[in-house]
């Protein structure tokens, strides 16, 4: 394994301080770990250290120096780059500080006196952020502007189905289900068929129909009379009245009550509704669009949905895919995503690094297209310049590196498995450092006899931690020392990978 000092030294840290003290004490510090150190008496003079070109990879600056403030030196420099990680340093924390410094996009603040651990901490993973700025490749576009106006983006095998369908369904009036799970974009797939339809310049509207209160969804959807019922005060004109002509999309219909199911079926047969409250028939032309994350299929049979009404709206199906059936698309979902935050001014960010898309693209997400947007909206937010790193993502996508087991403990990030009959399981001398093909997995048992009784009788071996060792050394080894990769073959982030080799370099020089 390459030499951490050497490593090091390939990175240079300016200190702007005007206190000779602190920055010879600092300097000490990050030079003990062979950090290259560069350093300016002022903020100016550290201003300039950046405008001549030569950005160094990591600023510790005072925020209360004589001439301009830190604070203001942080604005000036990020204007000159704003990908430069500067950790600001004051002997006066409090809350208006931490926000200020935050707001103008330090990458985090120091009490003084510092502690040198928490400094070479904090140091060590501003480093790995420059890094990762640096070798940010942005995806190219794959998005059109009709894609954008939709808000649908996905090229992947199974959107394509869905947008083939859409096709051939839009022109006609017929009525469409759609299902699939929740957060999947079921409203947008139901604008895009109103889009593409002879009915585009008429009236459309989406009726959540598990928000309305059951006594009041009849009222909202066919209208009532006046004094109809308490509080009906004068005549309403209901949804399907106000669509005739457009199209209506009712959103989780499986929540809908089987009396109001009654009265949308004789929509769907004869073209008629009634207020509540009244005797008149009246004929409306509207189109109807359906939508559940629920298993009407199952329902019907339980006598929970009506089958007539399911075999009216199950004219034309579309499923839309849960997100981690279509992963590929994540990077263009971001990609629209960002450009959206940006255009309507709610954030900076306009990209995300390699590492953080990697992690992105290993996590499941159960909440789906909705969840993406949650943690796009979040990172970008976070995001001290134009790049989101693996730091910005929310927490609950990041594993805390404490499993080294099957199980995932909380806060790790599951990766979507294949069944067990296609996984490969590496063979006991692989997992303790020989070189060895993988084996099947009708192997899996005498592998593991095999492991345990090499290394059960070894005084101070413990199994998991001596075999996850030689995994993450036997990674690291194959990679020619590339953490980022080593990383991914081991399905872990790379502050986990990293915080499990100085753990090991720690118990080596105590050695």
């Amino acid at each position: 394994m390459s030499d951490p000092l050497q490593q090091n030294s390939q990175f240079t840290v300016l200190i702007v301080d005007d206190d000779d003290e602190i920055r010879y004490s600092l300097g000490r510090v990050l030079g003990s770990r062979g950090y290259r150190i560069d350093a300016a008496s002022s903020g100016e003079e550290g201003i300039e250290k950046v405008r001549a070109g030569a950005a160094p990879d990591l600023i510790f600056m005072d925020i209360r120096m004589g001439g301009i403030t830190g604070l203001e030196t942080l604005q000036h420099m990020r204007s000159l780059d704003s990908n430069l990680q500067i950790i600001l340093m004051t002997a006066f924390g409090t809350a208006q500080t931490a926000i200020e410094a935050m707001k103008f996009g330090a990458y985090d603040y120091v009490m003084k006196p510092f502690d040198p651990e928490k400094v070479l901490s904090l140091a060590s993973s501003a480093i790995d952020a420059a890094r990762d700025l640096k070798a940010v490749t942005r995806s190219s576009k794959k998005v059109n502007s009709e894609d954008y106006k939709e808000g649908i983006v996905g090229n992947s095998a199974a959107m394509q189905e869905v947008f083939k369908v859409i096709g051939q369904v839009a022109a006609s009036d017929a009525t469409v289900l759609v299902t699939g799970e929740s957060g999947t974009g079921k409203e947008l797939i139901a604008s895009c068929i109103y889009q593409h339809s002879l009915r585009s310049g008429g009236p459309f509207t989406a009726v959540n129909c598990a928000a309305i209160p059951e006594n009041l969804i009849e009222s909202e959807l066919f209208g009532h009379e006046k004094g109809s019922f308490t509080g009906a005060t004068s005549q309403r004109i209901g949804k399907f009245e106000q669509c005739d002509r457009g199209t209506i999309f009712l959103d989780e219909i499986g929540d809908m009550a089987l009396a109001t199911q009654t009265k949308i079926l004789r929509v769907l047969q004869d073209g008629e509704i009634q207020r509540v409250g009244g005797s008149e028939t009246i004929k409306v032309d509207v189109r109807v669009i359906a939508a559940t994350n629920k298993d009407l299929e199952t329902m019907v049979r339980e006598r929970e949905f009506r089958e007539d009404l399911y075999y009216r709206l199950n004219v034309f199906r579309i499923r839309v895919p849960a997100l981690v059936e279509r992963v590929e698309d994540v990077p263009d979902i971001v990609d629209f995503m960002l450009q959206k935050l940006v255009k309507e001014k709610k954030a900076k960010a306009t990209r995300l690094s390699d590492e953080a898309m990697a992690t992105l693209m290993q996590y499941p997400w159960p909440g789906n297209v909705r969840e993406l947007g949650n943690v796009v909206y979040h990172s970008a937010v976070v995001a001290q310049g134009d790049v989101i790193l693996v730091k910005d993502l929310p927490g609950t996508l990041l594993a805390d590196g404490s499993s080294s087991t099957s199980e995932v403990a909380p806060g790790e990030v599951p990766r979507p498995t294949s069944s067990s009959s296609e996984r490969a399981i590496p063979s006991p001398d692989s997992l303790i450092g020989a070189a060895s093909p993988m084996m099947p997995a009708n192997s899996l048992a005498d592998s593991f006899d095999h492991i345990y009784e090499t290394v059960k009788d070894q005084e101070g071996k413990r199994i998991l931690s001596f075999i996850e060792r030689q995994l993450i050394q036997r990674a690291v080894a194959d990679t020619g020392g590339n953490q980022a990769r080593a990383a991914e073959i081991l399905g872990i982030t790379r502050n986990t990978l990293k915080k499990r080799l100085d753990e090991y370099a720690s118990e080596e020089n105590q050695s």
